[in-house]
């Protein structure tokens, strides 16, 4: 008994270790951009191989895994009756369509920086066989059926093109065989934003999937990537005519219950995107005025119950919101005092939610570690 709690002790040890390398270690070859600029330098997040291990063996535990699942699904006829893999046949894992599609973006980033995981091998297998033209294929064929034109939207097409814009900038020969392959569907992806986007009048502000933000700061991304102007001139006019006039935002009023987005911050991450730099330092002050003014107004949201699958949404917040605050950032004045505010959030909100994302519990463990590599091996914006 007594063994067993020193070898529990030492994991919980050695978590932490991780934890703190992820805050204070910098990654030149992931965030030299900003290595003059001392309030920057203490906001890199950086991810090391080690993690990279663990976050890649989450990803393989549920890229094949097929049950339990969450379809979003609307059946036709009853010949839509069918299991999981046979209606998503490349994205049939990771308990959801979308958990599966960012597993697979995240799975493919880590191959791209560390190309000597000892997972390398496998990751390289597990997605050649996924991310099959046939596959593919099928994925299309369901969504031209009828009654799929939400399917996804847009949560689950912004992480398909972020999926499609890390494989078409990686000079990899594998990497242009995905690539080659997913084409089509990204093809369907980007009619679907270019025709859904002048018909919605109203942003959905909201916490979780749906939230328009995010889908259009992921479109955007790729958009500017493949030179996609008609799909950036669309994305940019929707994101000033949604949110341009936007003041005075009640951050009090969050977070909800589930969220895993900061409706504020992840609008505030796209304006940072589409606006000019001194258009958007003017906006987000008149967004969030009092920011600077109140640097204890974003705590990291406390989750109580990480086998539940709404509430460990929270610890999903605590990276996403780390990844904004840090982004936005970035993009205000060295002299403005907000930076400091956020640069303090990010690393606090950081430091809660690394600890909890191998939590033993598949709730949380099908999803976070896609989100955690985000926020650790993403640049901040020059």
């Amino acid at each position: 008994m007594f063994a067993s709690i020193l070898v529990r002790k030492k994991e919980e040890v050695y978590k932490q270790i991780l934890v703190f390398m992820a805050l204070l270690v910098c990654s030149n070859a992931v965030h030299g951009a900003h290595a003059q600029d001392p309030l920057l330098h203490t906001m890199n997040l950086s991810l090391t191989a080690e993690q990279g291990s663990q976050f890649a063996r989450l990803a393989l535990k549920c890229i094949n895994k097929e049950y339990p699942n969450k379809p979003e699904h609307v059946l036709n006829d009853r010949n839509d009756v069918q299991s999981i893999k046979a209606l998503h046949p490349a994205f049939y894992g990771c308990y959801d369509w979308h958990s599966s599609v960012h597993g697979h973006w995240m799975l493919i980033r880590l191959l791209r920086l560390f190309p000597n995981l000892p997972e390398a091998p496998e990751i390289r297998e597990r997605i050649s066989e996924n991310l099959t033209r046939e596959n593919i294929r099928g994925e299309v064929v369901y969504l031209k059926q009828a009654n799929r034109q939400s399917f996804e939207r847009t949560y689950g097409w912004a992480w398909l093109l972020k999926l499609a814009e890390e494989v078409d900038s990686w000079e990899d020969p594998d990497a242009k065989i995905w690539s080659s392959h997913l084409q089509p569907l990204i093809n369907e992806l980007v009619e679907r934003y270019l025709n859904f986007l002048p018909k919605q009048n109203y942003p959905i502000r909201t916490g979780v999937h749906p939230n328009t933000a995010f889908g259009l700061a992921f479109a955007f991304d790729y958009a500017k990537l493949v030179g996609n102007k008609q799909l950036r001139a669309v994305i940019a006019e929707r994101s000033n005519t949604y949110f341009g006039k936007d003041r005075n935002y009640p951050a009090a009023w969050e977070p909800g219950g589930e969220d895993f987005f900061s409706p504020a911050l992840m609008e505030a991450d796209l304006m940072r995107r589409v606006l000019q730099p001194a258009e958007f330092r003017r906006w987000f002050h008149l967004f969030l005025p009092g920011l600077a003014r109140n640097p204890k107004s974003w705590q990291p949201a406390v989750v109580t119950d990480r086998s539940d699958p709404k509430l460990v949404h929270l610890d999903g917040l605590n990276l996403s919101r780390a990844w904004c605050m840090r982004s936005i950032a970035s993009a205000l004045p060295r002299k403005d005092p907000a930076r400091r505010v956020l640069a303090d959030a990010a690393a606090a909100h950081a430091r809660e939610a690394l600890a909890h994302v191998a939590s033993g519990d598949y709730a949380g463990e099908h999803w976070l570690a896609s989100f955690a590599v985000y926020l650790l091996s993403t640049p901040e914006p020059d």
